[in-house]
């Protein structure tokens, strides 16, 4: 990032937090992806928060800017494991911010499974949790009951630009694999598994350029809203797996299951927006299958009579190319900051929220004189 990008943008994020400052500041954790652009953000967040930690998600980590965090910031690994086991989540919170108020900032659920342990245990007092994905939306909403508040920005229209550039990104990047091995988009027909913002947009995206699209969703609402844009909407699912000769899965869970690879058709490509470890059951592959690298970022799975390829070993493949989404992505991310000053409040009741309308009109209007030039 050049100098003057650079000084724009801290401005930028001080006049957001100077808007948004809590009444008190509480403690912080932040989850985040560590692209290059990223360390301004965890700046901003602890001009309002006292941040005690930054968990890097995996996988989409830059080396400089993570270097640049931790001269200010400790950078702690994340597992899902972390936060799987109750008693190893309170560990870790009570070695970053025993008995603080803390507010927890989450990209894909990840505090979701221990939430209330972390409420009940904790020796300080857990505010709630800023969530910034659908996934991660969607682990907090499938809770019978939540123990803190949950503000949640995954479905705010400061989004949808970032939806639609990431579903660009994973497009381009899947096409520069093809195209590495001497290979095509156009010619080969594409299942979408996952229609929500990012499916829709790489469905669309992929139309655009001549491949013909079928989706599968499980949602049959969504299933009609992709009929009446005029894509294929597979009846059954496995036949339109059998069929496709790429496989984007963008449902932010489970999208193929281990059975489901012995169904892909031959020479087939596997890609997703998420991580491996949302979107694929690669552990339930059956036995038979070797694993040996067909060109950069490009693995090839073969057994006797059957193989496919897994771009990025089946993590986000738009990460390869770095994932920018240009300076939209700083939309959501003042909303986040706007999310940290509601919880600060302490005046909210233990379900999910929204940033209100207005505030979210102060960050676009803040955002547009920056970056409307």
């Amino acid at each position: 990032m050049e100098a003057s990008e650079r000084a724009r943008l801290d401005t930028y994020f001080g006049k957001i937090a100077r808007q948004f400052v809590p009444p008190e500041f509480p403690s912080a954790l932040l989850v985040t992806h560590l692209l290059p652009e990223r360390p301004a953000f965890v700046r901003a967040v602890g001009t309002v928060t006292n941040l005690r930690a930054v968990l890097p998600k995996p996988k989409s980590v830059d080396p400089a800017a993570r270097r640049e965090i931790e001269q200010t910031v400790p950078c702690d690994e994340l597992t899902r494991e972390l936060f799987a086991n109750p008693d190893t989540a309170v560990t870790y919170l009570e070695t970053r911010a025993a008995g603080e108020d803390v507010v927890l900032l989450d990209v894909g659920g990840y505090f979701a499974p221990v939430l209330e342990t972390m409420c009940d245990r904790f020796s300080g007092r857990v505010l709630g949790v800023v969530e910034d994905t659908e996934n991660g939306h969607k682990r907090y909403a499938d809770r019978d009951k939540l123990p803190c508040p949950v503000v949640s920005v995954a479905r705010s229209p400061l989004k949808d630009p970032e939806d639609f550039l990431v579903g660009q990104s994973v497009v381009f990047s899947t096409e520069a694999l093809l195209r590495g091995r001497g290979d095509i988009l156009h010619g080969r027909p594409a299942l979408v598994i996952g229609f929500g913002k990012l499916g829709s947009s790489i469905a669309r995206l992929l139309h655009a350029k001549g491949v013909h699209v079928t989706v599968y969703d499980i949602d049959p609402v969504r299933r009609a809203q992709a009929l009446s844009q005029g894509f294929g909407v597979a009846r059954d699912r496995e036949q339109a797996i059998a069929r496709a000769g790429l496989v984007l899965c963008a449902t932010g869970a489970l999208s193929l299951r281990g059975e489901d690879f012995p169904n892909l058709r031959n020479g087939s490509y596997v890609a997703t927006v998420t991580s491996s470890e949302d979107e694929l059951e690669l552990e339930g592959l059956p036995d038979g299958y070797t694993r040996n690298s067909s060109g950069e970022n490009v693995t090839r799975y073969s057994t006797t009579g059957h193989y496919f390829y897994l771009l990025n070993n089946g993590n986000a493949v738009n990460f390869l190319h770095g994932a920018s989404v240009g300076p939209f992505i700083f939309l959501v991310q003042a909303e986040i900051l706007a999310g940290v000053r509601m919880l600060a409040r302490r005046d909210l009741n233990a379900t999910i929220h929204e940033v209100p309308a207005e505030d979210r009109a102060t960050i676009a209007a803040t955002w547009l004189n920056y970056y409307n030039r």
